[in-house]
């Protein structure tokens, strides 16, 4: 669903993308996920399906039915700055934050239910300041601002193998 509306749906370049964001405005930091799927819905290309909601549930695996590439964008308390940009796979897990569900417990209800889920990515963008009423401190701000150019080529070239080029910060050789 595009912010505040229904479902948009079709493909990029032959691709079914959907873009899902988690994340409170009201609550500071927070707002980095429906700040960035809200630049995303004026830039983005006819073809992305976009997503918003407060936090990941188990509804959001129907959303990912019939596409191709999912990418889920959310703010980190703590992890690496100025963001995280991983593959991820289904797994029994809770984000450690607040929303119900974490992307890869949200890829596990859709292998439980639908089958193999599509290839999926996370976008973390550190925020540093999460309290109610609060606004987006200069740290989430500066954040963004470095995400952007990644979600720029994730749009440009929406291909697994592109994303996977993408990945920041790059897994040691030990991982």
């Amino acid at each position: 669903r595009r912010p505040g509306g229904s479902p948009a749906t079709g493909h990029l370049n032959g691709m079914g993308v959907v873009i899902l964001a988690a994340g409170n405005p009201s609550r500071g930091d927070d707002a980095l996920g429906p700040l960035l799927l809200a630049e995303l819905a004026a830039l983005a290309p006819d073809g992305v399906t976009l997503v918003e909601d407060f936090q990941f549930q188990i509804e959001h695996a129907l959303d990912l039915v019939g596409q191709d590439i999912a990418l889920f964008i959310d703010a980190a308390a703590s992890g690496e700055a100025p963001f995280c940009f991983a593959e991820i796979q289904p797994a029994r897990s809770r984000a450690p934050s607040s929303h119900a569900l974490s992307p890869d417990a949200v890829l596990q209800v859709y292998a439980e239910t639908l089958g193999v889920p599509p290839p999926a990515f996370v976008l973390a963008v550190r925020g540093a300041s999460f309290a109610l009423g609060a606004p987006l401190s200069s740290v989430a701000q500066a954040h963004l601002e470095a995400a952007r150019p990644l979600l720029a080529a994730c749009l440009a070239h929406p291909d697994v193998d592109a994303w996977r080029r993408l990945v920041h910060p790059r897994p040691s050789a030990a991982d």
